[in-house]
């Protein structure tokens, strides 16, 4: 079974209930850290560098041959690359195409509509994927090097080896609701979504729910740092939008604590180990005990 928790923004304890949920289920399981902008899931899981399998990825940029381009030799020709690229990535500068790599998507269209062969991909490395096992748990990573701007490539490489393990695996998907999101969460069974008692938290978590519906992915919620009777804008919601609540973590400092200090709280107390296996449990009795 594979199980995407997200959240609306950061700071929520996404990757608290992740850590956990991995650290708890019983027998070999994966932990999948997607927010390959600021990771930090390793962190919990520590490992030697010696024993990391490291690759590097790499994405495909357009590189233009201005001697090829039509546009060197008449400043009327076609630019057919530009009016092909919805993302805007190229445009036209006097006699010669400009690339803009921050928004390219790497789809190949404006190689493909060169009528002048002017324009090949060159592979550009992006950043790494870091794999490696603590314990029952194979922990899988990844990390966009400095100045990139498109992370997709890495969180599909990790998804694409964490669903080769056919395994339990919970994915730390990364904060919002934008494309690594949504890359994140489309092989996901579940999806759990954690909020915090804000109403900025509410209204970051009505844009989450709404992305899991459009995708049509079943989902239920967990409030973090809840407070028995003190105002939940977070809980408001759940009530208005008729959203399960899987579970509500107390407020708590020492958990807070340990998640400080990236030490799983399920094998530093019994009563949080017990917590969040309550949680698994309740997502196996969902799949008919299952988790395989």
């Amino acid at each position: 079974m594979i199980v995407a928790v997200l959240s609306g923004k950061g700071g929520t304890g996404k990757t608290l209930v992740s850590v956990n949920l991995a650290s708890v289920v019983e027998g070999d399981s994966i932990y999948v850290d997607c927010d390959v902008e600021e990771p930090n899931g390793h962190l919990y899981f520590r490992a030697e560098e010696s024993d990391k399998n490291i690759e590097t990825i790499s994405r495909l940029y357009p590189v233009v041959d201005s001697s090829k381009c039509l546009l060197s030799q008449n400043k009327d020709a076609c630019a057919k690359c530009v009016d092909f690229c919805r993302f805007n990535a190229l445009a036209r500068v006097g006699e010669r195409i400009q690339v803009f790599d921050q928004v390219c998507h790497s789809c190949g269209g404006c190689a493909v509509v060169c009528p002048a062969q002017a324009i090949t991909e060159e592979a550009r490395p992006i950043g790494h994927v870091y794999d490696y096992k603590v314990g029952n748990t194979r922990v899988l990573s990844g990390q966009m090097q400095t100045k990139q701007a498109f992370g997709i490539p890495i969180i599909a490489k990790i998804l694409e080896l964490a669903k080769k393990g056919k395994l339990t695996t919970i994915i730390d998907c990364p904060p919002g609701s934008a494309c690594t999101v949504m890359e994140s969460i489309k092989d996901a069974d579940f999806c759990i979504v954690v909020s915090e008692p804000s109403v900025f938290g509410a209204h970051n978590m009505k844009m989450v729910v709404q992305l899991l519906r459009l995708f049509e992915k079943p989902f239920a919620a967990i409030l973090n740092k809840y407070v028995e009777g003190a105002e939940n804008p977070s809980e408001t919601l759940c009530e208005e939008e008729n959203i399960e609540v899987l579970h509500r973590i107390p407020f708590d400092v020492q958990i807070a604590h340990y998640h400080s200090e990236a030490r799983i709280a399920a094998e530093e107390e019994d009563r949080f180990k017990e917590m969040f296996e309550s949680i698994l449990k309740r997502l196996t009795r969902r799949f008919g005990g299952d988790m395989e």
